[in-house]
């Protein structure tokens, strides 16, 4: 699987996480940029190196083989290219075998960097480093929970801080060939990987509990597949224990591993799948889970943070607009301004309209950002925007909230999109954020012919009023004539501006 980034002519240095995993090895190439990791390259191979662990613990010629010639892929991409800094780890099925030291010993013939094959609970650790950096910074305490092949790890903590770390020896490859062997599939058989999970997680479940946390995560191979599922037969991208129910209905109408068929279930995790939905389903009855959401972040993001030192007590996405305006070249001193007027528009409406602290940070970030289509084109540039905002790996923000900052900046100048008006987001609160952004890019116009002017704005309903000290509109025809062309743009979309 190779997934293509931006161009390897810039300028910034590389650097390469590996991950060893039980069921994969993964390479992540990554750029410091504005600050940044930006991941470039993305390079992964099922290898299943537990399923070649021996009853004696020791891994098989054929196993060791398989990984080999993953790494001898990674070693011909690094061929020529110079980097910065480069980590190698290793999982579950290297902690567990006991010729270990023989393929360090071969891998590191093919990739001459060290190898670290790292305890479980270090392993949990860079696990919720990668979560976290590619989630909100915000003080709810979270459950992280990474199904591997070997292993499965559960971390609580809140913002960068684990206060919970676990490894536990269960995972879609090791349980595939202790209840699933042969390919056969059964209710009994996915009863008793169920309640092997269940066992396993018997010895946490009150300290965790007791702990509590506000949101769950998921991540990595096993949890990506469930959530693609749920995406592609139409059923959202939130886990919930009602379409886990469903999903393991469904899956026991097979009676062989290798006859799954869902929308979304790639073929080189057809078999591993059922031990993968057998450990998740148990986690959910255990920690009385009642939804989770899926994060591309895990442990190789978290070993890349981590071997840089990014793990700073940060909001993300703070981060990662600030990377994006200095990417674009956007005006920061422009782009603060017309922040400032956003926020203050906000906060003189938001208890009228019933808007949130969410929308409140909405709103700031695309008055920051709704330059960024400047630098390919000044025609049309907030359709360039809203595309590189769209398109573009955002890390910290969800796929709907990178669909809602786009949609402003799309929205922010001239014709308010049809997107926009028929959103259908509660209370239209997308098209209230998108008046509110114009109403400020129009104030941010004045500052060039008086710097000194105030203004308040009230809301009823659909009807905004903006007000002026006395005679101050007469004396500035231009910002007159700005917001009557902003005032005949809102009527289109049912919005009543008056202006005085």
């Amino acid at each position: 699987m190779r997934e293509i980034g931006q161009s390897e002519t810039d300028s910034q240095p590389l650097v390469a996480a590996i991950d060893l995993g039980s069921n994969s090895f993964h390479m992540i190439v990554a750029r410091v940029d504005q600050g940044e990791i930006r991941p470039v390259e993305r390079l992964g191979e099922k290898v299943q190196l537990a399923a070649g662990l021996a009853k004696d613990g020791s891994l098989s010629e054929a196993a060791m083989e398989r990984g080999l010639n993953c790494l001898a892929q990674f070693a011909q991409y690094m061929k020529g290219r110079t980097f910065q800094a480069i980590r190698i780890v290793g999982t579950n099925a290297l902690r567990k075998a006991r010729n270990s030291d023989e393929f360090v010993r071969n891998a590191t013939k093919i990739l001459p960097y060290p190898i670290e094959i790292i305890a479980g609970r270090e392993e949990a650790r860079l696990i919720y480093l990668g979560v976290a950096q590619t989630q909100a910074d915000d003080n709810d305490r979270r459950l992280v929970v990474d199904i591997g092949g070997g292993s499965t790890e559960l971390i609580v903590g809140e913002r960068f801080e684990p206060r919970l770390l676990e490894s536990l020896h269960m995972g879609c490859v090791t349980f595939n060939d202790r209840f699933f062997s042969g390919g056969h599939l059964s209710p009994e058989r996915f009863q008793s990987a169920y309640y092997a999970a269940r066992l396993e997680l018997l010895n946490i479940e009150k300290t965790y509990r007791e702990l509590s946390w506000e949101d769950a995560v998921g991540s990595s191979g096993s949890i990506r597949t469930v959530s693609s599922i749920l995406q592609a037969t139409g059923e959202g991208d939130i886990i919930t224990r009602e379409r886990l129910d469903k999903l393991k209905n469904d899956l026991l109408v097979f009676n062989r591993t290798d006859r799954i068929r869902f929308p979304g279930l790639k073929p080189e995790r057809q078999t591993i799948f059922p031990a993968g939905l057998a450990i998740l389903t148990a986690c959910f009855d255990a920690f009385d889970i009642e939804q989770m959401q899926y994060s591309d972040g895990a442990l190789r993001e978290g070993v890349l943070y981590d071997m840089l030192g990014r793990d700073r007590h940060e909001d993300v996405r703070g981060r990662t607009i600030s990377a994006l305006m200095k990417r674009y070249h956007v005006d920061q001193s422009n782009a603060e301004a017309v922040r400032q007027h956003a926020l203050c528009c906000f906060d003189q409406v938001a208890e009228t309209w019933g808007l949130c602290q969410a929308e409140r940070e909405l709103l700031s970030w695309a008055a920051l950002v709704c330059e960024v289509g400047l630098d390919i084109s000044h025609s049309q540039y907030h359709r360039h925007g809203a595309y590189l905002i769209h398109h573009s790996d955002l890390m910290g923000f969800s796929k709907e909230q990178q669909r809602k900052l786009a949609l402003l900046v799309r929205g922010h100048r001239r014709t308010i999109p049809r997107t926009l008006i028929d959103s259908d987001d509660e209370e239209g609160r997308l098209l209230k954020l998108t008046v509110l952004l114009r109403i400020a890019i129009v104030l941010n116009h004045i500052r060039g012919a008086d710097n000194g002017f105030t203004y308040s704005l009230e809301a009823d309903n659909k009807k905004l009023t903006v007000s002026f000290p006395k005679k101050w509109l007469k004396q500035h025809p231009l910002t007159a004539a700005d917001f009557e062309r902003e005032r005949i743009e809102q009527i289109r979309v049912g919005y009543w501006l008056v202006v005085d």
